[in-house]
């Protein structure tokens, strides 16, 4: 808001480049793309005319919940190491989604089942993330302890300016003793 007036999203620095508002006749959607946590809110549609008093809002306006998936443990037996897993959301899941499930990060099973299960030892870590989005899996879990084999980057995306220096992050658990750390770019060197 500015002096009380909304602001045109279009030109709001922090919605830059990942807002598209189309009209065609008495209809208007507003895309976000590469949404983020913060976009979390309510959202307005206001249309002006040249009139007096001519600032037509419309409320409650839509309000607009972005979320992580999680992975959640339904059931486990300590036993015999039989776990069934969960891929959840705060929000509903359309149907028909398909699901990718990752153990140690690498790519165990695609299908439209919500759910996991399969023999889960204490090094394991599981994420799962929706067909489509697979850039943006849930934070890996350790289903069995905390220590488990996984790494979670405190920032996914980052955008930064030439000639500026960014801080890129993470924590990590490791089941066994850790006797290497490196960061690596991806096309220039080995993928687990």
């Amino acid at each position: 808001m500015l002096d009380n007036e909304p602001v045109d999203l279009r030109t709001d620095s922090k919605y830059s480049g990942r807002v598209k508002h189309l009209c065609d006749k008495n209809s208007c959607f507003l895309r976000i793309t590469d949404l983020r946590q913060r976009d979390s809110a309510v959202y307005r549609f206001r249309f002006i005319i040249n009139h007096p008093g001519g600032r037509f809002t419309g409320s409650p306006g839509v309000t607009l919940t972005v979320t992580d998936l999680k992975v959640k443990v339904i059931q486990t037996s300590y036993s015999s190491y039989w776990t069934k897993l969960s891929c959840s959301s705060s929000c509903h899941l359309p149907g028909q989604t398909s699901f990718i499930w990752y153990k140690n990060n690498k790519k165990i099973q695609e299908n439209t089942e919500l759910h996991y299960s399969d023999y889960i030892y204490p090094q394991d870590s599981f994420s799962c993330a929706i067909k489509g989005l697979e850039d943006f899996p849930s934070p890996p879990v350790c289903v069995r302890g905390e220590n488990c084999n996984r790494v979670i980057y405190t920032e996914r995306s980052i955008c930064a300016f030439k000639g500026s220096s960014v801080d890129i992050s993470c924590t990590y658990n490791s089941y066994y003793e850790v006797t290497s750390k490196f960061w690596f770019r991806p096309e220039r060197g080995p993928q687990w």
